[in-house]
């Protein structure tokens, strides 16, 4: 089996699709692939379905949904598979899981992998943290679960990957900014903080990045606009990570143009107290 939450919803054994075209089923799958090996509760279930208010005949309609996800796993997986289709998408006591490996589902191929870029990050090995963090990212494509309608748990959990990916990104540019990629980065964080206006993480990067390749005027010209958007749509001012390195530029700090960094520290931390 293989299953895919990291863009559209794809789950295939065999070579065939076991995704229902139904909007609640896939839910149902969706939840389960998320957390192989895991009870997920009926009352979980049913809250993602159908919210705090499931209908009388919410148990009888979620074993119909149930029953209909193993149809579909029984004629993908045929008459002659080792394990039996309840044995695949169990009942437990209060609740189903879906007992496959943690390895046949492509998000926890990229949080083992975002955890190896980590450690590697946090040792100061920036070739092979920066390498596994993009590896972590070629894993999606797209939106996480983009093709299914989600209900109030499966919103939390798409909320958590997206900002997982966000976090990737930024760790792999600081891993990138080690070593000394600077001017590579340019446009891809030109991209990024005009997508995400008000992150200040983003913003210092670019700023490092436009100073060290030699574009003072622009990175502070960075800077005032973020300050101006935080005024103007917050009503704050900048962090005190980001003034120091204001003040780092006006004053031609040279820690500034130091490409390496202790290990460990992110690029928005490079002035923190």
């Amino acid at each position: 089996m293989r299953i895919q939450v990291l863009g559209p919803l794809n789950a295939e054994v065999n070579g065939v699709s076991i995704v229902p075209t139904a909007g609640k089923p896939r839910q149902i799958l969706s939840l389960l692939a998320l957390y192989p090996g895991r009870v997920i509760p009926v009352k979980t279930l049913m809250e993602e379905i159908w919210g705090m208010e499931p209908p009388q005949s919410a148990l009888t309609t979620l074993q119909t949904y149930i029953l209909q996800l193993r149809r579909r796993l029984g004629t993908a997986m045929g008459p002659d598979a080792p394990s039996g289709v309840k044995d695949v998408l169990a009942t437990r006591h209060g609740g189903y899981l879906l007992q496959v490996e943690g390895a046949c589902i492509d998000v926890h191929e990229y949080e083992l992998t975002v955890a190896e870029g980590q450690a590697a990050f946090e040792a100061g090995d920036n070739e092979t943290a920066a390498e596994r963090f993009r590896k972590a990212l070629t894993l999606w494509n797209g939106s996480a679960l983009v093709d299914v309608r989600t209900g109030p748990v499966l919103e939390i959990e798409v909320m958590r990957l997206e900002e997982s990916r966000l976090a990737t990104v930024e760790r792999r540019i600081d891993a990138d900014l080690r070593l000394g990629r600077h001017a590579e980065l340019i446009a891809e964080l030109t991209d990024l903080t005009a997508r995400h206006v008000l992150h200040e993480s983003l913003h210092s990067q670019l700023i490092v990045a436009l100073y060290r390749s030699g574009r003072q005027a622009a990175a502070l010209e960075a800077y005032r606009k973020l300050r101006s958007r935080l005024r103007d749509e917050l009503g704050v001012e900048p962090s005190p990570q980001l003034q120091r390195l204001h003040q780092a530029m006006l004053t031609v700090d040279p820690e500034l143009d130091a490409v390496g960094a202790p290990k460990g520290m992110s690029t928005f931390n490079l002035f923190a107290a």
